[in-house]
């Protein structure tokens, strides 16, 4: 039987009850009439759904609810390969479990340690601070408790909502037939009308001998038995400092060891006095420099060998060798040439213009986007967004530009917008005002912790209206302090406006609202009281 369907396309519905006649008066917040006239003849459908989402992550869960909640029928496979070390973990994708979630909590660990020791300065009265120190595995157990609690809240939603969640590890058989292969080996054919990409990445090992044998990744760092100890990190993005902060935060060796610059695709100024900030905490760094093979002792240490910025061979012992060389998008897993996905070849990631492949009812969102922020609330926003244009009428896309960022090392970078190098490309750098500061933040007075390294950066234009166009702050909480400026920066924050924003004293925030000082000026950018 043929189906008749009287629907615009702007319409919305909740599931259809098969082989149903309906006729309905049914309100649409995307349509632009408000009430629209619904009448279909349901039958059974060419698909057994009409979407389904490849990857458990934030990006895919969001797009599957969403269109849950605007009437489709939505499938979800998500299936966790194992580690070379065998860790493996649950619903969610990588932030809940091996991502933002769990750093964020092992950062806050390290912060609380300094905390500890700065409050004596304060009044406090404990045992000798340099007798206390952390017990990894009650740090561990405390973390993976709160993942697996959000596992379980995430399979429970998914039910509540009817989202079919299938443990499965998808690949395409053709553009609307997805292969499922089940833990047990078997498989479940399943067709779709539109497929979503939202496999997210993997962590990189490096092509030397013993790197897969020995070492770990930030899959593993998590949830490691033992405690890591003495530990070198390979790789100076965010990941790696990230983890090199809180380690070193913990008491225990942290050691980066860096190829090129530390904190590619960020403001170099920044990115720089992160690490030196990181190196006067005890940090250690090796730069230029890049393994060369790593042996286990006969003691079960790690003896890593590198390549220095001479061409000399170096070695040291270590108890855990962490790779944080960048991510690899799952996207080769997926067998993409079945259903005519094109890939692009350097980055093995998928062009998609607004969030659509080049095969037109195969979407993507999330880490396997070619030259898009991989951040979880982009591939959520655009996971919810595309979802609404598919099956509610939403014409909204996704904006990539001014997404705002935290880098959690032991001090923070928060930043939105441009960096000074990106703007100067851009606009070239005589358009451009750069006015910075540096601060002392309230809170380090008493302990007299070391305020050298706190700075903000406004890049703005230096044309009549003065648009800012990007804000870079390394302080205390400084993922809380940017979100705001952020939505600033969205709504074409000039920097007038911001000078005539009164600031809340005394916050480290404010400090944005006080900056004057420009580079081109060669002033002194060091306060010389709290309140200058």
């Amino acid at each position: 039987m043929a189906t008749l369907t009287i629907i615009p396309k702007f319409m919305s519905f909740r599931r259809k009850p098969a082989n149903l006649l309906e006729i309905s008066l049914s309100r649409n917040k995307y349509s632009p009439f408000g009430k629209v006239l619904v009448a279909y003849l349901c039958t059974e459908h060419k698909y057994m759904y009409d979407l389904v989402v490849l990857g458990g992550g934030s990006g895919g869960l969001a797009a599957a609810k969403e269109a849950v909640e605007l009437g489709a029928k939505v499938a979800v496979l998500d299936y966790v390969t194992p580690t070379p070390l065998g860790t493996k973990w649950g619903l969610g994708g990588t932030c809940v479990n091996v991502g933002c979630i769990p750093k964020k909590l092992m950062h806050q660990a390290a912060l609380l340690g300094e905390a500890i020791h700065e409050s004596v300065a304060f009044g406090w009265q404990l045992p000798d601070p340099k007798t206390i120190s952390i017990d990894w595995e009650a740090l561990r157990n405390a973390v993976q408790n709160h993942v697996k609690s959000v596992n379980w809240v995430t399979r429970v939603e998914l039910r509540n909502k009817k989202v079919e969640y299938i443990n499965a590890l998808g690949h395409f058989q053709d553009q609307n037939t997805i292969v499922g292969i089940m833990k047990n080996g078997d498989q479940k054919i399943i067709t779709a009308q539109n497929v979503l990409i939202a496999v997210g990445g993997r962590p990189r090992y490096p092509d030397i001998p013993g790197a897969v044998e020995y070492g770990i990744t930030s899959d593993d760092i998590f949830s490691l038995e033992k405690a890591p100890g003495k530990t070198l990190v390979v790789g100076a993005g965010y990941i790696g400092l990230e983890c090199a902060g809180f380690l070193n935060g913990m008491g225990y060796d942290a050691t980066i060891m860096v190829r090129s610059i530390v904190l590619r695709g960020f403001d170099q100024q920044m990115s720089n006095i992160v690490a030196e900030e990181m190196s006067d905490r005890g940090v250690h760094f090796i730069y230029q420099a890049k393994p060369k093979a790593i042996e286990k002792q006969a003691d079960g240490r790690l003896l890593v060998h590198w390549v220095d910025k001479d061409g000399a061979v170096q070695q040291d012992v270590y108890d855990t060798v962490l790779f944080a060389i960048g991510r690899r998008a799952l996207t080769k897993e997926l067998k993409p040439e079945n259903a005519g996905l094109m890939l692009v070849p350097e980055s093995e990631k998928i062009k998609a213009v607004n969030e659509q492949t080049n095969v037109p009812n195969i979407f993507a969102v999330g880490d396997v986007l070619h030259k898009r922020p991989e951040l979880t609330p982009v591939a959520i926003h655009a996971g919810k967004l595309l979802a609404r244009r598919l099956y509610g009428g939403s014409t909204d896309q996704m904006d990539y530009a001014n997404v705002a960022t935290t880098v959690f090392s032991p001090l923070e970078y928060g930043c939105v917008g441009l960096s000074e190098e990106q703007a100067i490309a851009l606009y070239g750098e005589e358009k451009l005002e750069i006015y910075h500061a540096y601060y002392k933040p309230t809170e380090f007075f008493v302990p007299q912790k070391n305020v050298k390294h706190c700075y903000v950066k406004v890049v703005a234009l230096r044309d009549d209206d003065q648009r800012v166009l990007g804000m870079h702050f390394i302080g205390p909480s400084a993922g809380e302090v940017i979100q705001g400026f952020s939505a600033a920066i969205k709504s074409n924050l000039t920097f007038p406006i911001l000078k005539s924003t009164v600031g809340i004293h005394p916050t480290t925030a404010e400090e944005f609202t006080r900056v004057f000082i420009t580079k081109r000026s060669g002033m002194d950018p060091t306060p010389q009281s709290c309140c200058s």
